[in-house]
């Protein structure tokens, strides 16, 4: 554990990560489990921190004032948040977790590397959110989440064997397949707060057309003006839509291109800047893979 040019906290190893943290002593060298009543009430305040280790925090109770990527969050009632390795914290002040709910999870990439969870967590797209889209679970689902940590603990609680750290991992994934069902959950039975997010990537959509820049309308851009992480406006979009961002913009993007196609005189190249295109054989090429013709045979049979 050490602190870089910039005054940052890099944490390679699950001794660092519970020494830092306050948590008892590990019981196996490449991952780490406790409940949070078990964790001395200690952050490094006011020092950024890289976790250079997966990690799994569930908490529940007062809430904890805290950053992620130099943004504000809390920690609320029921709460799961997921963090790949090299993501940055920092606390502002100290945590209380005394007579508090919760559980802290941390494992080494090396943990589940050989596994077929090691290749599979990198697809999993929640490790990739802002903690202001934590998982909020529901006291069903916060039971099913208890109870596989309540046998993750046991095993871990044991002495080290051959089988312990595949019924680990088998643990493991159970934990994150449900987190991932969860999240599914949360997005449909959020359509009342987030009704209006269609319509807004809609608007974002045509301001980068009619604004005719030639700025190319990215995922990032549109999930950046929201104030949302990428995936996680795609993952919601899907679950709204079917479609994910990627696609809504394609969809767009053809749409305006059909109605240029045949309500102007605008060349094909002329068409392909004015939606951000910064190579007309580009536009060409997704049109086509679209609608199965070249924007100029559209032309010409409209």
């Amino acid at each position: 554990m050490k602190v870089n040019d910039k005054d940052i906290i890099t944490v390679d190893t699950v001794e660092q990560y519970a020494a830092l943290f306050g948590c008892p002593p590990v019981r196996h060298p490449l991952m780490s489990v406790c409940r949070l009543s078990e964790v001395k009430d200690y952050v490094p305040v006011g020092k950024p921190v890289q976790l250079n280790l997966y990690s799994v925090t569930i908490k529940d109770g007062a809430t904890c004032n805290a950053k992620y990527g130099w943004r504000d969050y809390d920690f609320s009632r029921g709460t799961m948040n997921f963090f790949a390795p090299g993501q940055i914290h920092c606390w502002d002040e100290k945590a209380e977790n005394s007579g508090r709910w919760g559980w802290l999870l941390a494992f080494h990439p090396d943990f589940v590397r050989r596994y077929p969870l090691g290749e599979k967590i990198g697809r999993m797209r929640f490790f990739s959110y802002e903690v202001n889209e934590a998982l909020h679970v529901s006291d069903a689902e916060r039971n099913i989440v208890e109870s596989i940590l309540n046998n993750m603990e046991s095993e871990y609680g044991q002495r080290v064997d051959a089988h312990t750290q595949d019924i680990i991992v088998s643990l493991l994934d159970t934990l994150l397949n449900y987190a991932e069902r969860f999240y599914t959950r949360q997005f449909q039975t959020r359509n009342s707060v987030d009704s209006d997010i269609l319509s807004r990537v809609q608007s974002i959509i045509r301001k980068y057309t009619e604004e005719r820049s030639g700025k190319f309308i990215s995922v990032s851009g549109i999930a950046g003006e929201l104030g949302m992480s990428p995936h996680y406006l795609s993952d919601l979009l899907r679950a709204l839509t079917g479609m994910n961002a990627q696609q809504h913009i394609h969809a767009y993007l053809i749409a305006r291109a059909k109605t240029l196609l045949v309500s102007t005189r605008l060349s094909v190249s002329e068409i392909a800047y004015e939606l951000g295109f910064e190579y007309p054989q580009h536009f060409n090429r997704l049109f086509k893979n679209k609608t199965g013709v070249t924007p100029l045979e559209y032309r010409k049979a409209n």
